[in-house]
């Protein structure tokens, strides 16, 4: 009897890659019996056409369309959520990793006593091919750095970043459940959350370059991977997306700060008459910056755009007032101590921006 296999590939604009890819695994299967779900974040090539036209050929091959949703993480969450096989492979849809390492990756799961097989680009035998010298030190450094905040055994893993891992459905599922959608790299989530208790196993993997078209990898991405190393260094005690948020908010101090320090210092303003514009500049690049990473998977365009950025400075404007009453009390009845009396109404105005942006600014 066949063994059920699900391979999970995300796509976003990857027209020229994904039927070649879908081809070659249907072309070295000889042992499972597989099911292929692309997952798409909204393409605006035809790489969805092209799916669901080989989707009629092939009855192995399904289609998860994202309209208006975004994220890596995201994306394989529901993927391998709408998976059913017992054995679930993830993999780039741009041809950087071979599907006969899968397979063979697939093999040794089924035979060895180990819940996840990650395929690595730092073993001994392993090759990196079609990145940038400074991208491939960037990749190692990150990858040692994470890799100490994980638990047990799992500090050992030389790719905790790997997009390439195959696993048992039954053993990871109920921490794939739990994986933050936000997240910056699905494998190294998953091991996060299971606290070392997965046994893992790495092959080494012979990554090459795209075959077509270019990265995915932008200024969110960078992000992301700064949010990850505080939520990391943090013990996770906040959500990954109120980090975000509050280092937003911090980079709008400084806008404020630079703003005012021109109004006055060059244009000749006030410091009264300098201030609305600062913390209408600070806000309104808060807005954008949250727009464009912390949001991102609900980024707002358009009317949207200009609509969200009116409920933002409304909600930013609300708690003003509340902050210097709040200050004000526990100046007078907790502790005389000026700094902690601010940070006492700072810390209740940031709860209430973040929640309320989450629920009427970025509620689509």
């Amino acid at each position: 009897m066949k063994r059920y296999l699900s391979f999970v590939l995300p796509t976003h604009n990857e027209e020229k890659n994904i039927i070649p890819i879908i081809e070659e695994i249907l072309e070295f299967n000889n042992f499972y019996e597989i099911e292929i779900i692309v997952v798409d974040d909204d393409s605006k090539d035809n790489t969805q056409k092209l799916v669901r036209e080989f989707a009629k050929e092939n009855r192995t091959v399904r289609l998860i369309s994202r309209v208006g949703r975004y994220g890596l993480s995201s994306a394989l969450k529901e993927g391998c959520l709408n998976s059913m096989g017992e054995i679930i492979a993830i993999m780039d849809s741009d041809g950087q990793h071979e599907v006969h390492s899968v397979y063979e990756a697939c093999r040794y799961l089924l035979n060895n006593d180990v819940d996840i097989i990650i395929g690595s680009r730092f073993l001994e035998n392993s090759s990196i091919n079609g990145l940038s010298s400074w991208r491939k030190k960037g990749s190692t450094f990150v990858n040692n750095l994470l890799s100490k905040t994980l638990k047990n055994n799992h500090g050992n893993i030389t790719d905790s970043l790997s997009g390439c891992f195959v696993f048992k459905r039954s053993s990871c599922l109920p921490y794939i459940k739990k994986i933050d959608i936000n997240g910056f790299k699905f494998l190294y989530e998953l091991l996060a959350i299971s606290k070392g208790r997965l046994k893992f196993h790495e092959i080494a993997l012979d990554f090459k370059a795209r075959l077509h078209g270019t990265s995915n990898f932008n200024i969110a991405v960078v992000w992301d991977l700064f949010i990850s190393i505080i939520h990391a260094l943090t013990n996770r005690i906040l959500p990954r997306r109120a980090i975000s948020f509050a280092i937003v908010g911090l980079l709008g101090v400084f806008v404020q700060l630079f703003v005012v320090y021109i109004l006055m210092g060059v244009l000749g303003f006030t410091f009264i008459k300098a201030l609305p514009f600062a913390v209408l500049s600070a806000a309104s690049s808060n807005f954008l910056i949250n727009n464009l990473v912390t949001f991102r998977n609900k980024r707002l365009f358009g009317n949207d755009f200009f609509i969200g950025l009116f409920k933002f400075l409304l909600v930013s404007s609300l708690p003003v007032i509340a902050n210097i009453g709040l200050a004000s009390s526990f100046y007078n009845n907790v502790s005389s101590n000026t700094f902690l009396s601010q940070m006492a109404g700072i810390i209740v105005v940031f709860i209430w921006n973040y929640a309320a942006s989450s629920r009427f600014v970025w509620d689509n």
